[in-house]
Protein backbone atom coordinates (compact mmCIF):
# COMPACT_ATOMS: atom_id res chain seq x y z
CA UNK A 1 0.00 0.00 0.00
CA UNK A 2 1.31 3.02 -1.34
CA UNK A 3 0.28 6.76 0.19
CA UNK A 4 1.07 9.49 -2.04
CA UNK A 5 1.97 12.05 0.88
CA UNK A 6 2.13 11.78 4.53
CA UNK A 7 3.13 13.62 7.46
CA UNK A 8 6.93 13.69 8.08
CA UNK A 9 8.58 9.99 8.31
CA UNK A 10 10.31 9.39 11.78
CA UNK A 11 14.05 8.99 11.81
CA UNK A 12 15.40 5.82 14.41
CA UNK A 13 18.60 4.32 14.71
CA UNK A 14 18.61 1.38 13.05
CA UNK A 15 21.43 -0.46 14.67
CA UNK A 16 20.05 0.79 18.47
CA UNK A 17 16.84 -1.13 17.31
CA UNK A 18 18.23 -4.54 16.05
CA UNK A 19 20.38 -4.66 18.97
CA UNK A 20 17.68 -4.20 21.58
CA UNK A 21 15.09 -6.48 19.42
CA UNK A 22 15.29 -10.57 19.03
CA UNK A 23 16.35 -10.93 15.15
CA UNK A 24 13.91 -12.84 13.62
CA UNK A 25 11.75 -10.10 14.62
CA UNK A 26 13.34 -7.46 13.04
CA UNK A 27 11.86 -6.84 8.85
CA UNK A 28 14.46 -6.38 6.56
CA UNK A 29 12.27 -4.14 4.50
CA UNK A 30 12.44 -1.67 6.89
CA UNK A 31 14.60 1.28 5.05
CA UNK A 32 18.04 0.91 6.25
CA UNK A 33 18.55 4.93 6.55
CA UNK A 34 16.21 4.61 9.79
CA UNK A 35 13.62 6.85 7.98
CA UNK A 36 10.54 5.00 8.19
CA UNK A 37 7.39 6.30 6.77
CA UNK A 38 3.92 5.06 7.14
CA UNK A 39 3.95 3.24 3.85
CA UNK A 40 6.83 1.46 4.94
CA UNK A 41 4.83 -0.05 7.62
CA UNK A 42 2.35 -0.74 5.15
CA UNK A 43 4.97 -2.60 2.77
CA UNK A 44 5.60 -5.14 6.15
CA UNK A 45 2.14 -5.23 6.69
CA UNK A 46 1.20 -5.90 2.97
CA UNK A 47 4.23 -8.84 2.98
CA UNK A 48 2.32 -10.04 6.31
CA UNK A 49 -0.96 -10.48 4.64
CA UNK A 50 0.78 -12.69 2.00
CA UNK A 51 2.68 -14.48 4.27
CA UNK A 52 6.12 -13.66 3.89
CA UNK A 53 6.53 -11.19 6.79
CA UNK A 54 5.21 -12.65 10.64
CA UNK A 55 3.36 -11.31 12.93
CA UNK A 56 6.51 -10.20 14.92
CA UNK A 57 7.80 -8.54 12.15
CA UNK A 58 4.68 -6.61 11.57
CA UNK A 59 4.84 -5.63 15.19
CA UNK A 60 8.19 -4.40 15.37
CA UNK A 61 7.60 -2.60 11.96
CA UNK A 62 4.29 -0.69 13.76
CA UNK A 63 6.32 -0.05 17.10
CA UNK A 64 9.61 1.34 15.46
CA UNK A 65 7.26 3.84 13.62
CA UNK A 66 4.95 4.65 16.46
CA UNK A 67 8.18 5.08 19.02
CA UNK A 68 10.45 6.69 16.63
CA UNK A 69 13.54 7.93 18.52
CA UNK A 70 12.00 7.82 22.05
CA UNK A 71 14.72 5.97 23.86
CA UNK A 72 12.44 3.67 25.61
CA UNK A 73 11.21 2.55 22.32
CA UNK A 74 14.11 -0.53 21.74
CA UNK A 75 13.40 -2.07 25.12
CA UNK A 76 9.82 -1.62 25.57
CA UNK A 77 9.22 -3.50 22.40
CA UNK A 78 11.28 -5.99 23.29
CA UNK A 79 9.06 -6.70 26.34
CA UNK A 80 5.94 -6.96 23.75
CA UNK A 81 7.98 -8.99 21.84
CA UNK A 82 8.92 -11.59 24.61
CA UNK A 83 5.78 -12.41 25.70
CA UNK A 84 4.79 -14.08 22.41
CA UNK A 85 8.11 -15.83 21.37
CA UNK A 86 6.44 -17.40 18.71
CA UNK A 87 3.83 -14.52 17.50
CA UNK A 88 0.79 -16.51 17.96
CA UNK A 89 -0.73 -14.37 20.43
CA UNK A 90 -0.84 -11.26 18.27
CA UNK A 91 -1.84 -13.74 14.98
CA UNK A 92 -4.86 -14.50 16.62
CA UNK A 93 -6.23 -11.19 17.07
CA UNK A 94 -5.02 -10.09 13.49
CA UNK A 95 -7.74 -13.05 12.25
CA UNK A 96 -10.21 -10.68 13.01
CA UNK A 97 -8.43 -7.36 11.53
CA UNK A 98 -11.08 -7.13 8.31
CA UNK A 99 -13.07 -3.65 7.84
CA UNK A 100 -16.18 -5.07 9.17
CA UNK A 101 -17.14 -4.05 13.09
CA UNK A 102 -17.67 -7.39 14.10
CA UNK A 103 -14.42 -7.97 13.20
CA UNK A 104 -12.76 -5.44 14.73
CA UNK A 105 -14.62 -5.09 17.72
CA UNK A 106 -13.44 -8.34 18.39
CA UNK A 107 -9.64 -7.60 17.13
CA UNK A 108 -9.90 -4.76 19.87
CA UNK A 109 -11.52 -7.26 22.66
CA UNK A 110 -8.89 -9.72 22.31
CA UNK A 111 -5.78 -7.51 21.97
CA UNK A 112 -7.24 -5.90 25.65
CA UNK A 113 -7.81 -9.40 27.24
CA UNK A 114 -4.64 -10.91 28.95
CA UNK A 115 -5.93 -14.84 28.70
CA UNK A 116 -6.05 -14.13 24.65
CA UNK A 117 -3.65 -11.12 22.73
CA UNK A 118 -2.91 -8.43 25.02
CA UNK A 119 0.73 -8.09 25.15
CA UNK A 120 2.78 -5.70 27.85
CA UNK A 121 3.67 -2.18 26.95
CA UNK A 122 0.95 -2.65 24.20
CA UNK A 123 -2.24 -0.69 25.09
CA UNK A 124 -5.30 0.77 22.67
CA UNK A 125 -2.81 3.88 21.64
CA UNK A 126 -0.42 1.35 19.99
CA UNK A 127 -2.37 -1.82 19.39
CA UNK A 128 -4.89 0.59 17.37
CA UNK A 129 -1.51 1.64 15.49
CA UNK A 130 -1.22 -2.13 14.61
CA UNK A 131 -5.44 -2.74 13.53
CA UNK A 132 -4.55 0.39 11.56
CA UNK A 133 -2.01 -1.12 9.47
CA UNK A 134 -2.91 -4.77 9.76
CA UNK A 135 -6.54 -4.28 8.50
CA UNK A 136 -6.66 -1.01 6.46
CA UNK A 137 -8.23 -1.28 2.73
CA UNK A 138 -7.48 1.78 1.01
CA UNK A 139 -10.47 2.52 -1.93
CA UNK A 140 -12.75 0.25 0.50
CA UNK A 141 -14.62 2.96 2.18
CA UNK A 142 -17.05 2.51 4.94
CA UNK A 143 -15.65 1.82 8.65
CA UNK A 144 -11.79 1.35 8.51
CA UNK A 145 -9.61 0.18 11.60
CA UNK A 146 -7.64 4.23 12.72
CA UNK A 147 -5.24 5.02 14.84
CA UNK A 148 -6.61 6.20 18.35
CA UNK A 149 -4.26 7.47 20.56
CA UNK A 150 -4.24 10.33 22.90
CA UNK A 151 -2.73 13.20 20.09
CA UNK A 152 -6.10 11.71 18.29
CA UNK A 153 -7.97 11.57 21.06
CA UNK A 154 -7.20 15.06 22.37
CA UNK A 155 -8.58 16.77 19.02
CA UNK A 156 -11.67 14.97 18.81
CA UNK A 157 -14.80 16.75 18.89
CA UNK A 158 -17.83 15.38 21.33
CA UNK A 159 -20.08 13.96 18.46
CA UNK A 160 -17.03 11.37 17.71
CA UNK A 161 -18.23 9.40 21.09
CA UNK A 162 -14.79 9.20 22.80
CA UNK A 163 -15.00 10.25 26.12
CA UNK A 164 -11.52 9.68 27.87
CA UNK A 165 -8.05 10.19 27.16
CA UNK A 166 -6.72 6.97 27.06
CA UNK A 167 -7.65 3.29 27.98
CA UNK A 168 -10.61 3.87 25.63
CA UNK A 169 -13.29 1.19 25.26
CA UNK A 170 -14.08 -0.96 22.20
CA UNK A 171 -17.41 1.08 21.79
CA UNK A 172 -15.68 4.39 22.22
CA UNK A 173 -12.61 3.29 18.92
CA UNK A 174 -16.27 2.12 16.78
CA UNK A 175 -17.76 5.20 17.64
CA UNK A 176 -14.36 6.96 16.38
CA UNK A 177 -14.49 4.84 13.45
CA UNK A 178 -18.22 5.61 12.53
CA UNK A 179 -17.26 9.28 12.94
CA UNK A 180 -14.44 9.27 10.92
CA UNK A 181 -16.04 6.97 8.23
CA UNK A 182 -18.66 9.57 7.85
CA UNK A 183 -16.33 12.76 7.60
CA UNK A 184 -14.12 10.47 5.27
CA UNK A 185 -17.39 9.95 3.26
CA UNK A 186 -19.00 13.33 2.97
CA UNK A 187 -16.37 15.05 2.03
CA UNK A 188 -14.95 12.67 -0.28
CA UNK A 189 -11.69 11.37 1.19
CA UNK A 190 -10.38 8.38 3.07
CA UNK A 191 -11.00 7.87 6.40
CA UNK A 192 -7.30 7.52 7.70
CA UNK A 193 -7.20 11.21 5.88
CA UNK A 194 -9.60 12.20 8.51
CA UNK A 195 -7.23 10.95 11.24
CA UNK A 196 -4.01 12.29 10.00
CA UNK A 197 -5.41 16.02 9.68
CA UNK A 198 -6.78 15.45 13.54
CA UNK A 199 -3.07 14.36 13.94
CA UNK A 200 -1.58 17.62 12.64
CA UNK A 201 -3.63 20.10 14.77
CA UNK A 202 -6.82 22.34 15.53
CA UNK A 203 -5.41 24.26 11.98
CA UNK A 204 -6.03 20.54 9.99
CA UNK A 205 -9.15 20.92 7.37
CA UNK A 206 -9.23 18.35 4.97
CA UNK A 207 -9.33 19.71 1.19
CA UNK A 208 -11.79 17.46 -0.91
CA UNK A 209 -10.51 14.77 -3.14
CA UNK A 210 -11.53 12.12 -4.86
CA UNK A 211 -12.05 8.43 -2.44
CA UNK A 212 -10.22 6.37 -4.62
CA UNK A 213 -7.51 8.71 -4.91
CA UNK A 214 -3.95 7.90 -2.39
CA UNK A 215 -4.78 10.68 0.04
CA UNK A 216 -2.47 14.20 -0.84
CA UNK A 217 -2.36 14.62 2.86
CA UNK A 218 -0.31 18.55 2.55
CA UNK A 219 -3.67 19.17 0.64
CA UNK A 220 -6.13 17.48 3.02
CA UNK A 221 -5.06 19.92 5.94
CA UNK A 222 -7.94 21.75 5.67
CA UNK A 223 -11.51 20.23 7.12
CA UNK A 224 -11.60 18.30 9.72
CA UNK A 225 -11.46 20.85 12.61
CA UNK A 226 -14.12 22.89 10.98
CA UNK A 227 -17.66 22.91 12.58
CA UNK A 228 -15.93 20.11 15.24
Amino acid sequence: MVLSEEEAPVTVRVDRWRAGLPPDAWPDTLPASGVIARRDVFAVADAYRAGSASARQLLTAVLVWAYGPIGYGPWRAARSLDADPAGNRLAYALEESASNEDALRTAYRRLRDPDQARLPWLGPGLFTKVLYFAGYRRGAGGVQPLILDRVVASRLPAEAGVRRRNGWSVEEWLAYLRWASERARAEGVEPDAVEMALRRGPQAVVERVEVADEPDVSGLVRLVHQGA
